[in-house]
């Protein structure tokens, strides 16, 4: 029993750790993709002028924001069911009762 408990435990906690690599590697693509869009908007702001110009930095940076977007729809899901649990600075900041009691007089 306590081997078969072992390899549920241990196939859990890959299936775990695969989905946080994966959701790290989704991130930093959607981030190049991103800085991308950002060099693209430029490119067309700097090389073309005219109304060819406009629209091609106004699709770059719809595709920016759009991809931002999307990026932090995923993220916030992904934090929100568990899937990835923040580990940065700030993921262990806790607030104080005596200092949310005291602001909120």
């Amino acid at each position: 029993m306590k081997v078969l408990a072992f390899i549920i435990e241990s196939s859990t906690i890959k299936f775990f750790l695969f989905y946080a690599q994966m959701i790290k590697t989704i991130v930093i693509i959607a981030f190049i993709l991103i800085i991308i869009s950002l060099g693209s908007a430029l490119f067309h702001l700097v090389k073309h002028k005219g109304e060819e110009q406009s629209r091609s930095t106004a699709k770059a940076l719809t595709v920016r924001i759009a991809l931002s977007l999307i990026l932090f729809i995923f993220v916030f899901i992904a934090i929100a069911t568990g899937l990835y649990q923040p580990s940065g600075i700030g993921a262990h900041i806790q607030a104080r009762p005596s200092i949310v009691n005291h602001q909120s007089r």
